[in-house]
């Protein structure tokens, strides 16, 4: 959610690089997500169902996070903690998906709970397209893309590996 978020240089430099045959879509809308209540399963808020909508479309997603404390930050969470209790069809489960720890340092704290998370909603975790690939700040330019073309090709990969195209 932040401004010059890595990960969201990341995620944004891979849409942007993806083959013709591949639609990538970059969701922006975790910062109008509600806090996480069940009770509102029945009448869903509009956020909400459009988190849904975009991951029934969606044949695979890509997650790239930060750590915060040593965990997940919050707001990840309670965008995953909507995801749980969708039975619709098309929902994250059994949904191939993969991640990214752009991180110099790591996100092991942050990247042991996803997998919890994701394995709890019975989503299929598609380990080639599970990848390490540290990105500094300064790796990303003024148009908040990432520059460096070794980087790029690396980002490029894990897209193919969660897609199925590589």
């Amino acid at each position: 959610m932040r401004a010059r978020s890595t990960n969201a240089a990341a995620l944004r430099t891979i849409q942007v690089d993806a083959p013709p045959e591949i639609a990538c879509r970059f969701y922006e809308g975790m910062g109008d997500l509600p806090h996480f209540n069940p009770d509102l399963e029945d009448h869903l808020p509009e956020s909400v169902q459009k988190l849904r909508s975009e991951i029934h479309s969606s044949d695979a997603i890509l997650l790239s996070t930060p750590e915060y404390a040593g965990a997940l930050p919050g707001s990840l969470k309670n965008l995953l903690d909507w995801t749980i209790g969708d039975a619709e069809p098309g929902s994250i489960y059994e949904k191939p998906i993969g991640w990214l720890n752009v991180s110099p340092r790591g996100a092991r704290g942050a990247l042991a709970e996803l997998r919890t998370v994701l394995e709890y909603a019975h989503a299929r975790i598609i380990h080639d397209a599970v990848a390490d690939v540290p990105i500094s700040l300064d790796a990303v330019g003024a148009g908040g893309l990432i520059r460096d073309p070794a980087i790029r090709g690396q980002l490029a990969l894990v897209l193919r590996n969660v897609v199925g195209t590589s």
